[in-house]
């Protein structure tokens, strides 16, 4: 396994993601729990602003079904840090995202991960095929990434 931190021109969409108060726990810096979070909101910003996602309406919807985070440093109230966003790997009816969590200068990511989406009826909750816009998104990205492009972000 690659022991070097990831660096942030491997991710093509990059979103910033301002830190709340309540994302320090009692060691003063953002709880390993918070960047799950942080994970979720860069992948949905995709969805939603580049696969036009409407996550209130939409017939078919995204669910974490696995999720990993890789912690290199500690990061902290009050900054606003960037997540990068690539596409590990596309399917049918599932993406692995990759993320990672950058300071507000430094290239190296304080923390990496995957997290891995599939895509569902919201009626039924059944594995259905990527809907066509958000799958183009996801094409783009996927390209972008593989060509070192930024696509765009926040």
């Amino acid at each position: 396994m690659d022991e070097s931190p990831e660096t942030i021109d491997r991710y093509p969409y990059v979103v910033p993601i301002a830190t709340r108060w309540s994302d320090n726990d009692v060691y003063g810096h953002v709880n390993n729990a918070i960047y799950y979070s942080y994970f979720d909101t860069a992948a949905n910003l995709v969805l939603i602003r580049e696969g036009g996602l409407d996550p209130h309406t939409a017939p078919v919807i995204a669910l974490v079904v696995e999720s990993h985070c890789r912690y290199r440093r500690p990061l902290a109230y009050p900054e606003t840090i960037r997540a990068g966003v690539r596409v590990e790997r596309l399917g049918q009816r599932a993406v692995t995202w990759g993320i990672a969590i950058f300071d507000a200068v430094d290239p190296h990511a304080a923390a990496s991960g995957t997290f891995a989406h599939v895509f569902v009826d919201r009626e039924h909750r059944r594995a259905v095929a990527i809907p066509p816009g958000i799958r183009a998104a996801l094409e783009r990205l996927q390209a972008a990434a593989a060509g070192r492009q930024t696509v765009r972000g926040g």
